[in-house]
């Protein structure tokens, strides 16, 4: 099974290494007020996703360290069934009639 999956990642490497060989050609990037970046288009798309995974990531953060000052002090989550400390109401058992 680990042969599969290391051939289908080398699958879609050398797939996207051909995407980005074939699409190597200069393209323009406008920006407000009349600048202009020109870069191959790997590098472009490239940079973007870049910037998308920081953004990403700085969207996160504020969410781990709730969860990781939570987890330190010991408290569960708010919100999670189980969570609180009262008493849960008994489950009722259907005989199907």
């Amino acid at each position: 099974m680990r042969i599969f999956i290391w051939l289908f990642r080398a699958f879609l490497f050398f797939t996207l290494f051909a995407f980005a060989l074939n699409n190597s050609h200069e393209v323009d990037v406008r920006w407000f007020f009349g600048h202009e970046w020109r870069a191959p288009l790997v590098i472009v798309v490239l940079t973007a996703f870049g910037f998308g995974c920081a953004l990403g990531v700085l969207a996160m953060v504020p969410a781990w360290w709730k969860h990781r000052t939570q987890a330190k002090r010991g408290t569960p989550e708010a919100g999670l069934p189980g969570s609180s400390n009262e008493p849960q109401p008994p489950a009722v058992i259907h005989d199907g009639i």
